[in-house]
């Protein structure tokens, strides 16, 4: 039995505007009508229509016949405004709210908790022959918590938090929020300047946070104030969070999702949320995400088993359970898994403002034997290892977040040779703005962990990554992944003492500002923290008598504020026509010289002495005659001349060169002056 369905042409249609182009019509949904089935709608709306016998009590507040249609379709990019909980009214006009849901195998379907005024739970009645359950409560109100209790195709009765929930008390469990935004927001600006930039050929510097440990014990709106200034202090162009959504279990970091759609309540409500985002947009920082989409942990209360069988996992253990993190797999070729999650994509973007996105762990969800030894997984149709219904998923994520938000940047970590993970959707890509850099990460930890004398042979750990640089475009990521599981913190990983410890971070912050590539750095980095990182104790502040920590932080926010002003260091990332090397192959000196140039061709010179002795006198080329400035050096100690004349003597390949003072453990940039 469905909701009644009066014979007025007025019905609510859920999110639902149209407009034209000159190409195709095309909705605010996104979506070409002429790519949705004619055949498959008209049964779902033959459906609704046999259900006219619904009592009147029930209003028509659930989806309407379009939004069923592109429900079956999986295609309704606005998934949030159809199913979950939203406050209204009903046909007289009775305060309450509208509740949907998607249980295709459930027998039945109820919403019990605070929105039921105390009374017994109130049964969802499925709309026609369709997936869909909805109900109207007269009274329930925003604020007030629900859970869905199903009785499943196997027999076995459920408490659920719901899927689309927008917010969820702590600690998460069955029960969900009722939330209704009131945020107006303030950075208009803000965004018409993103929808009109290229990120690729915009500089790109990450601060990489995770919101609990930062400064323990702050909500959004304290974070809306001092993370706000602090990042803008230290010049990063971009924060990225690690997931916000809500999660169970802080240790997980919030890569065990179980709210996809709800802020983690840990630190305030979803509007709290959206202040904080705001506040660092109106500062003139942008916002990034980490998203996980490769997988869901298997509490009882979240998506497993939804409705008594598996629904938004793969069925299909070997393709359904991931070895490695005891969690489940979604199922990426059913339509309305899909459809919940390239929504969920948008609706961070759509609803808090968010700049981009960071798909975690995509290389897992590429392969099918991704950890999975011989015998325990099965080929794709052609005999391959490619899981061909993920790849088609990412594909249509890209499509979907830069067709509705031009400006958003898309983010991969992927630690394979996977092609064309950030080529175009046309080229056959898979339509990425960024892929991590992993390769470079690894090379380049590897290199500073050597002791300076024995440099000389791992000297292609430094420029190994400027052969493949170009093959994607890259993010330089130190992320939290090199700050745990016993690996230590960055500067605790370089040899020597403490002197050398921090001299080598800041060898390494430079020489990583000045490559190829955006850049991304993990909090702490940059106060040169001495222990690995711990979600449950926090950063490791310096005090003011700790003046190297202090200096590394102040070298950082130089580096930031250098880049940012230097177009050399990132207009030309994604072309090879923006980098040369000047002398890659000087190991004797553990020396490294290359140039980077802007569109116009104005120069940057880096020059890297990454041993443990000082050169007074080494001969650099240089691509132009006359003054040249030190616009950076990392050596705080350093006697080297802030400028140096350039003479007509060839060398590396450049009609002039001059000779520099190159302090052990140091890194320096040069410009004309």
């Amino acid at each position: 039995m469905g909701p009644h369905i009066t014979s007025s042409p007025v019905r609510r249609i859920v999110g639902v505007h149209f407009f034209h182009s000159e190409n195709s019509p095309r909705n605010a949904l996104g979506c070409d009508n002429s790519e949705v089935s004619p055949t498959k709608g008209i049964a779902v709306l033959q459906s609704i229509a046999a259900s006219a016998e619904a009592p009147a009590e029930l209003p028509a507040s659930g989806p309407g016949p379009l939004d069923l249609h592109l429900l079956a379709e999986g295609k309704h990019q606005r998934l949030w405004e159809v199913l979950g909980a939203h406050p209204g009214a009903d046909a007289s006009g009775r305060p309450g709210v509208s509740f949907t849901l998607w249980a295709p195998r459930a027998h039945e379907v109820a919403v019990a908790g605070q929105v039921t005024g105390g009374r017994a739970p109130v049964p969802l009645r499925r709309i026609g022959t369709t997936d869909y359950w909805t109900v109207f409560v007269p009274g329930a109100e925003a604020g007030q918590r629900y859970r869905f209790e199903l009785l499943g195709a196997d027999g076995v009765r459920r408490a659920k938090a719901d899927p689309c929930a927008r917010s969820a008390p702590l600690p998460p469990g069955p029960d969900s929020v009722v939330h209704a935004s009131d945020h107006r927001w303030g950075d208009r600006e803000w965004m018409i300047r993103r929808a009109a930039a290229d990120p690729r050929r915009r500089p790109l510097s990450v601060y990489e946070v995770h919101l609990g440990s930062w400064r323990p014990g702050l909500s959004y709106r304290q974070l809306a104030v001092e993370l706000t200034a602090y990042v803008r202090e230290q010049g990063f162009t971009h924060v990225e969070l690690l997931p916000v959504m809500e999660h169970p279990y802080g240790g997980s970091w919030g890569y065990q999702v179980t709210g996809f759609y709800a802020p983690s309540s840990r630190f305030g409500s979803p509007d709290d949320f959206r202040y904080l985002v705001d506040s660092l947009h109106r500062a003139g920082i942008g916002v990034i995400l980490d998203w996980v989409p490769a997988h869901f942990p298997r509490d009882d209360f979240a998506l497993g088993r939804f409705d008594g069988h598996p629904l938004y996992e793969h069925p299909d253990p070997r393709r359904g359970e991931h070895p490695d993190w005891g969690t489940l797999v979604f199922d990426y070729g059913r339509p309305e898994v899909a459809n919940f999650l390239i929504a969920n994509a948008l609706y961070w973007c759509e609803e808090f403002h968010v700049d981009g996105l960071r798909v975690d762990a995509v290389a897992s969800m590429l392969y099918l034997d991704y950890s999975r030894p011989h015998g325990q997984w099965e080929p794709n149709q052609e005999g391959g290892r490619e899981n061909l219904e993920a790849v088609a998923f990412l594909r249509s994520l890209n499509e979907a977040v830069h067709g509705r938000f031009p400006g958003v940047l898309t983010i991969a970590e992927e630690s394979t040779t996977w092609p064309g993970v950030t080529a175009p959707l046309r080229d056959g890509g898979l339509g990425f703005d960024f892929k991590w850099n992993l390769g470079w990460m690894h090379d380049t930890l590897d290199y500073f962990q050597q002791d300076p004398v024995y440099r000389e042979h791992h000297h292609h750990g430094i420029t190994f990554s400027t052969t493949y640089a170009w093959t994607e475009n890259f993010v330089l990521p130190l992320s939290h992944d090199e700050v745990v599981h016993g690996k230590g913190s960055l500067r605790s990983r370089m040899p020597g003492d403490e002197a050398a410890q921090l001299a080598n971070v800041r060898a390494m912050f430079g020489l990583m500002w000045a490559l190829p590539g955006k850049n991304l750095l993990f909090m702490g980095g940059e106060n040169g923290d001495q222990g690995e990182w711990s979600e449950a104790y926090g950063l490791q502040w310096p005090g003011p008598e700790e003046a190297g920590r202090l200096g590394v932080r102040q070298l950082v926010s130089s580096l930031n504020r250098a880049y940012r002003d230097t177009p050399a260091l990132w207009a030309q990332d994604p072309v090879p026509e923006g980098f040369q090397w000047l002398d890659a192959d000087d190991a004797g000196h553990n020396v490294y010289a290359f140039l980077r140039r802007a569109p116009d061709g104005t120069p940057l010179v880096c020059v890297a002495n990454l041993s443990g002795a000082t050169w007074d006198s080494l001969r650099i080329g240089l691509p132009r005659p006359g003054r040249w400035h030190v616009l950076l050096d990392t050596d705080p100690t350093t006697a080297r001349p802030t400028s140096l004349r350039a003479t007509a003597t060839p060398h590396h390949g450049q009609p002039w060169s001059a000779e520099l003072y190159l302090p052990a453990l140091s890194t320096c940039w040069l410009v004309p002056a």
